[in-house]
């Protein structure tokens, strides 16, 4: 790691994650992969998994200076930003709130992480897999919201959030191109009252999941209220970031 505060890379394992095969590792301080995104470059740092990611999918060696980040890692720090119902549970966010909690970075690039699947042709690089934010729970209804609220509590921390894909997102982070990144700052007058306001919200509606397993709570989840929260990640978003 060259700088006290890293440029993070993360990425995920849609079909255009092969672009970063080749980017230069001296453009990026720390690189995560999420799931088999560990295939792309042998150069990884770290690696975030769930619970049920099949062992005979994990690399057979990890040298010194890459991590295996398991639940039990990633779960607290989750749950430091406001659990799984709020923070939103696929694996892109869930590694970028570990990031956000471990790495402290300055800036945060997501690619393969679009979360836009076809109805045709392969749905990961390597070819189709399981969506995971198409499954029906309450983590997933509003992934725009989710990615907002990521980019503005990163940024209350002087993170930035960039997309570094160029094709359709669920993301509604700001694109960059990759050799860039260093060159990135968060200058932002945030509106703290507002922000408060919004995880007070969340706050008061008590939906912990310390567990992680917040399938388990979904039933006692008022979905008009989640939705509520959702518009107002997306406004105060957009109060920030303007297209």
């Amino acid at each position: 790691m060259t700088v006290d505060r890293p440029v993070v890379l993360i990425l995920g394992s849609g079909p255009n994650v092969t672009a970063a095969a080749h980017w230069p590792n001296a453009w990026f301080d720390h690189i995560v992969a999420i799931n088999n995104a560990w295939r792309v470059r042998p150069d990884w740092n770290a690696l975030v998994f769930p619970e049920d990611f099949p062992p005979s999918r994990l690399p057979k060696k990890v040298d010194g200076v890459q991590t295996l980040v398991e639940a039990s890692d990633f779960v607290p720090a989750q749950n430091k930003f406001g659990g799984f119902v709020h923070a939103g549970a696929t694996m892109a966010f869930t590694t970028a709130y570990w990031a956000l909690a471990t790495l402290r970075p300055k800036v945060m690039a997501f690619m393969g992480c679009d979360m836009v699947y076809p109805t045709n042709g392969p749905t990961h690089f390597y070819g189709s897999g399981t969506a995971d934010p198409l499954r029906q729970d309450i983590t997933l209804t509003d992934l725009g919201a989710k990615s907002a609220r990521l980019a503005v509590i990163a940024a209350e921390r002087d993170c930035a959030c960039v997309n570094l894909s160029e094709d359709a997102s669920a993301l509604l982070f700001p694109r960059a191109a990759p050799d860039g990144l260093r060159r990135r700052i968060v200058s932002l007058d945030l509106d703290r009252a507002r922000y408060q306001a919004i995880r007070e919200k969340e706050d008061a509606l008590g939906y912990q999941t310390p567990t992680g397993r917040y399938a388990h709570y979904e039933d006692n989840v008022d979905r008009d209220a989640m939705a509520d929260i959702d518009l107002h990640w997306r406004e105060l978003f957009s109060q920030h970031f303007p297209n």
